[in-house]
């Protein structure tokens, strides 16, 4: 049977007209319409992650489509499977064009490299007061005019300053559209979250496009463990140890809160007393530690609808 949700309620009417029927499938490329179309048809859908779908011993050692349905199966009779969040259409298409910005971050960074290697690679050396990651005005006119031997040198940066001008303005183009729709539309939220200190523009449409609206979330706790900024445990009889923060994590959001941590230990005295209290450890789990506690001020935030105060102890 082809992956067409049509299909499947064509084979379920024709041969089970009367039943009630339940789906699951594993969340992954396909986006949400599946998962839209099957409630469409009064079927009751769980989209699920493929990490919570328990396998035995042999089946973790043997996976093809077959088997991962059977599976499934298996755990949706029996009650076990828990479906992810499904976010709104709305906010799928935001959380796309948050996404598309990402993208442009690392095609940004990565033309920077290649430049910055082709100069290496010929041996041109850059003046010291250019020796930083700001790429201002001057320093591009400095690359702009960098003479060559030969004119197909000269060709090549000519390509990749172009390729690296286009990727700079879609970048500030994608920027300024995203922070203009969530202040348009997600206002409340926006301003709330721009009062936290760490929480610019950018990351507070990150945390408005990737997490939804933060009042789903039971608690804090809840929201760390999908975030990832919980710690991880293992314990054997008297053998007691902390793994670190778990790897099961939306890893944009959770650096974006460990730069947003950085930027909160300068602005505000309660986090920069809470850092220094760690001080003398890895300075690592410091920060993933003031990380935490900025995400509980956070959704305290936006559950009791207060802008946040600055030095004010929770």
């Amino acid at each position: 049977m082809p992956p067409d949700p049509g299909k499947l309620f064509e084979y379920v009417e024709r041969h089970y007209p009367d039943y009630d029927v339940s789906t699951a499938y594993e969340a992954g490329c396909c986006g949400y319409s599946a998962h839209r179309c099957f409630e469409s048809y009064g079927w009751t859908s769980l989209e699920v992650n493929p990490a919570d779908i328990h396998r035995k011993g042999k089946e973790k050692h043997t996976k093809t489509d077959r088997i991962d349905a059977q599976l499934i199966s298996r755990e949706l009779k029996d009650g076990r499977l828990e479906g992810i969040h499904v976010p709104d259409v709305e906010r799928e298409e935001l959380r796309s064009l948050f996404r598309r910005r990402n993208d442009l971050v690392k095609d940004f960074r990565r033309i920077k490299s290649y430049i910055k290697m082709q100069l290496l690679y010929f041996g041109i050396k850059e003046p010291e007061e250019f020796d930083n990651d700001h790429w201002s005005h001057k320093y591009r006119k400095w690359l702009d005019g960098i003479v060559f031997e030969n004119p197909t040198a000269k060709a090549m940066l000519e390509s990749r300053m172009r390729f690296f001008r286009f990727v700079d303005q879609e970048l500030r183009d994608v920027s300024t559209q995203l922070r203009r729709y969530c202040k348009t539309y997600h206002k409340k939220d926006y301003m709330l979250l721009r009062s936290i200190p760490g929480i610019g523009g950018i990351v507070a449409c990150g945390i408005l496009c990737e997490l939804g609206d933060l009042r789903r979330f039971n608690n804090v706790k809840h929201l760390a463990g999908y975030v990832g900024l919980a710690p991880g445990v293992h314990q054997s009889g008297s053998n007691y140890k902390t793994l670190g923060i778990t790897p099961r994590a939306h890893r944009l959001v959770r650096s974006y809160f460990v730069e947003a941590s950085w930027q909160a230990i300068r602005a505000d005295p309660v986090m920069q007393a809470y850092y220094r209290k760690h001080q003398g450890r890895n300075v690592k789990s410091i920060i993933v530690k003031v990380a935490r506690k900025l995400l509980s001020r956070t959704l305290a935030v936006i559950k009791t609808e207060t802008p946040y105060c600055i030095g004010v102890l929770e």
